[in-house]
């Protein structure tokens, strides 16, 4: 089963579609193709919602269905996977910092599991070797020839075959990839944690929406908060009852010294440095851990509509 070749199927259904998807499609010299999804393109909805399956390398669902929230009712992203591993922690982690001259973006996608320069992937003890390679970028500007050649050395394929996905934060279509990842942050706790990833058979998880920001560091703070005040995840394992109910407790972002204030405003107390926020933050609000070897359940956290609010700009 390999990442890129199946990220690479779902870019080639999109290229037959970019009008519907409000999409451009750009060449760099090199030959690497630019998909466009809210940079200079208007994107949308449907975009984010691609861009989400290419990042779970196409092994998940990735859908907007409605949350009943103090009578009303919002949009959340509901993604699932029967691969949490693979799709959430090889292809949808943004673990990869790609800088160039003048140029910085969060690397995501199944390019990370081809040029597998993470200590994770050693971890994990998953590396590919595709003949082509997809990845997508979070990040204001497309990229130059110059960053494109460089992901494509370091993933061990020609410049011609690799495909780039790009979108701010602050659009739409990047609001909405960021918001799918809820299970891919427990997923990473969990592995912080120490916790043995290869235990966990299934994941769930649901974020709500939240409204585009005005820039990408209060988009930063409006998604982180999604997932941290409103995200819920059920994750199926199989292990030992006691070893569940241990770290359950763990996982949410309320276990955290940073929690009680929107992203934006911790980022902030920190300088903008992400490094001194506490780790143990970026987590959803509830955690459920499902034993299927003997039933039982374990769950933590709580969703905080306060935080929520203010994040939101939700004005009474």
């Amino acid at each position: 089963m390999n990442l890129n070749d199946r990220a690479a199927a779902v870019c080639r259904s999109l290229l037959a579609d970019t009008a519907r998807l409000r999409v451009e499609i750009s060449m760099l010299p090199s030959g690497t193709r630019i998909v466009d999804c809210g940079v200079a393109a208007i994107g949308g909805l449907e975009a984010g919602l691609m861009l989400a399956r290419v990042c779970l390398a196409d092994l998940g669902r990735v859908e907007i269905e409605p949350l009943a929230h103090n009578g009303s009712v919002r949009p959340a992203i509901v993604v699932q996977t029967d691969h949490p591993r693979l799709a959430c922690m090889a292809s949808q982690y943004a673990g990869w910092v790609v800088k160039g001259e003048k140029y910085f973006a969060m690397g995501s996608g199944p390019m990370r599991a081809a040029a597998a320069r993470e200590p994770l992937f050693e971890q994990l003890g998953y590396r590919e070797s595709p003949a082509e390679c997809v990845g997508v970028l979070e990040t204001a500007r497309l990229p130059t020839d110059e960053v494109a050649t460089t992901l494509a050395e370091k993933c061990g394929v020609a410049a011609d075959r690799l495909t780039l996905l790009v979108a701010p934060t602050r659009s739409l279509a990047g609001t909405v990839q960021v918001a799918a990842r809820s299970v891919e942050t427990a997923l990473h706790k969990l592995h912080e944690l120490g916790f043995d990833l290869t235990a966990l058979v299934s994941g769930w998880g649901s974020a709500p929406l939240p409204p585009p920001a005005t820039d990408d560091l209060a988009a930063i703070g409006r998604t982180n908060d999604a997932i941290l005040y409103g995200g819920s995840v059920v994750l199926y394992a199989r292990g030992e009852d006691d070893a569940l109910a241990a770290i359950v407790a763990e996982l949410p972002s309320s276990a955290s010294r940073d929690y009680g204030r929107p992203f934006a405003e911790v980022l902030a107390a920190y300088n903008g440095d992400f490094y001194q926020v506490d780790p143990l933050l970026f987590s959803p609000a509830v955690v459920t851990l499902v034993n299927l070897a003997t039933g039982n359940s374990f769950r933590a956290g709580e969703m905080n509509d306060e935080v929520l609010a203010l994040s939101f700009g939700e004005l009474s």
